[in-house]
């Protein structure tokens, strides 16, 4: 069946995605946005940019497909079509956004499989177990480290794309329990809706909510809403069900158990190298009926962390304990002059939050916080509003996705980095990065940049610091010269982060593109240990092979974005 809505033959059911770029392809920029990108970029180059048109599906000459046979029992599901095997060529990092607007596909899927069972699934493998073909499991395809890319190297003989859009059913809800088994292909905005209407709700948020897959958080240990607690997926999950070529691994649902390693912390964040995530039991919350938030700032964004360390270990655990630095306020007009901004909130289901963000603010107030002139926002009948300066910064985060689609097209950067590390470590860490990257945007774009930090989530034992730097690539339309400066920060950002002992990543995952720096902060004896747990559940080594590491006997390497650049080594290379 193909997608009445659209006519590119996809077999696809939902709605048209912008397959080049974030959001659906019938979404645009509010005009006051398009207004704010071009004040801020005259700023930055009065001389003007050169904006490259967005592509459409005609401007890509795609190599043929390498499928020399479809079997006919899964040609009802399978598609070759250029618009689907665009839209599951890359994920949604600046890298694949620059290389779509370049019209650069060199390594598409030869075909996007929608299954509709786990016996499609199963057979997918058998087919692609004999004929040498490399599976890449995708979701929403929100990746931003090359996740999702279908670049495997010249060890295979294809590549399919297996999206799992059909499987995305809640099967089961417990309400006693507060609990629901629920299929992995359903998506954010759809899985809240059903729930809904029960009073329930998972309440993880990432930034890609709009179109990220239940399985995609679970495969990638997704970061969501909550800064404080339930910081990621997994803690949310009672159970898995993950198909394998080997067979099916399906763990009990439980409160909790103690009998040996957990098989639902080995599948999440296995990012598609095991099996394909079909089925979950997650854990329930209901709606939120009281919410208390307040906006605090700081002269010194160092007197703001002191204050989110002593809330982090004072037992109030926050919903939102979000601190952003001077230069992250200034680049999302937040205040009217530089400042740290603290951003705090509070939720409960089941009682007013009065006492707690009482705490919190007096706490801010002791390291030397303003509690902003708006006070503490009290919002029992509006759970999901805020105070100004904090639905200010929400709206900015929200809307950033889409405005990253015109900011490359001008040839700017606007690209993330994020970490996490103890406390007694964040100052050394804070300095090098911001010495550190400054230092090189200067020399590699000369031009003004800006560099921000925030925190995401925090934890008694340290924050999860997330940076973000925006810069002019290029302004003759040369995406080319821009994706090469980019490539230069990428991987000087994963070795300051590898030098200050942090991690590569908190929530973003490893994919191919962080692969280099997962390298460096996990042990040689440790990954060879994941890859023989796949050789056995994957002895063909066909399901995401090059992300996180190589399946036994194949040498794929770091491929996608940074396999050209000097530091995209083989993995025995770093061994």
């Amino acid at each position: 069946m193909e997608n009445p809505m659209s006519e590119s033959g996809t077999k696809s059911l939902r709605k048209p995605l912008r397959f080049w770029g974030w959001g659906y392809a019938d979404e645009d920029l509010h005009p006051e946005e398009h207004a704010m990108i071009e004040t801020v970029t005259k700023m930055l180059v009065p001389e003007g940019l050169v904006e490259i048109e967005p592509p459409k599906v005609e401007d890509f000459d795609l190599p043929a497909s390498r499928l020399l046979s479809v079997p006919e029992h899964l040609s009802d599901i399978i598609s070759t079509t250029n618009y689907d095997r665009l839209v599951h060529s890359y994920g949604k990092s600046y890298a694949d956004m620059a290389r779509m607007l370049m019209r650069k596909v060199p390594n598409p899927p030869d075909a996007v499989a929608f299954p509709k069972t786990e016996d499609d699934i199963q057979q997918l493998f058998r087919y692609a177990a004999e004929d040498n073909i490399a599976l890449i499991p995708f979701g929403g395809g929100t990746s931003v480290c090359g996740g999702v890319e279908p670049d495997v190297g010249d060890t295979y003989q294809a590549t399919i794309s297996v999206d799992m859009e059909n499987l995305n059913q809640i099967l089961e809800i417990d309400p006693i329990s507060r609990r629901a088994r629920i299929q992995a292909g359903i998506k954010g905005p759809d899985l809240e809706r059903q729930l809904k209407q029960h009073g329930l709700t998972l309440r993880h948020y990432p930034q890609s909510f709009p179109f990220v897959s239940l399985g995609g958080m679970l495969a990638t240990r997704a970061g969501g809403h909550f800064a404080t607690v339930y910081t990621h997926i997994e803690d949310m999950v009672e159970a898995t069900r993950l198909v394998t070529p080997k067979g099916i691994i399906e763990t009990r649902a439980l409160p909790g158990s103690g009998a040996g390693p957990s098989a639902d912390r080995m599948i999440c964040g296995s990012e598609g190298t095991l099996g394909i995530i079909t089925e979950a039991t997650m854990r329930l919350q209901h709606r939120p009926k009281w919410r208390a938030t307040a906006s605090v700032r700081f002269d010194r964004f160092m007197n703001g962390v002191d204050a989110v360390r002593q809330i982090a270990q004072s037992g109030l655990f926050p919903s939102n304990c979000r601190l952003l630095d001077e230069a992250e306020v200034v680049i999302n007009r937040i205040a009217d002059k530089p400042c740290a901004i603290l951003v705090l909130g509070f939720e409960s289901a089941d009682h007013p939050q009065d006492q707690k963000i009482e705490r919190a603010v007096a706490i801010a107030e002791e390291h030397g916080g303003v509690l902003q002139k708006d006070g503490i926002s009290y919002n029992p009948d509006h759970a999901e509003k805020g105070s100004s300066e904090a639905e200010s910064w929400r709206n900015a985060f929200i809307r950033m996705p889409y405005w990253r689609n015109r900011l490359t097209a001008m040839g700017m950067i606007a690209d993330t980095f994020e970490t996490a590390i103890t406390w007694d470590r964040f100052p050394s860490l804070y300095k090098a990065v911001r010495s550190t990257m400054e230092s090189a945007l200067r020399e590699i774009t000369q031009r003004p940049f800006s560099f921000s930090c925030r925190f995401t989530h925090v934890y008694p034992d340290g924050p999860a610091p997330y940076f973000t730097f925006y810069f002019v690539g290029d302004t003759t339309g040369d995406l080319g010269k821009a994706l090469e400066k980019w490539k230069q920060l990428k991987r000087i950002s994963m070795e300051v982060l590898a030098e200050q002992g942090a991690t590569v990543t908190h929530h973003h995952a490893v994919g191919r593109d962080h692969r280099f720096g997962y390298e460096q902060q996990t042990s040689p004896l440790f990954r060879q240990t994941l890859a023989a747990g796949k050789h056995f559940l994957d002895p063909q080594g066909i399901l995401n092979p090059g992300a996180l590491y190589d399946p036994q006997d194949k040498n794929v390497g770091i491929r996608g974005v940074l396999s050209d650049s000097d530091d995209a080594l083989s993995p025995d290379e770093h061994r």
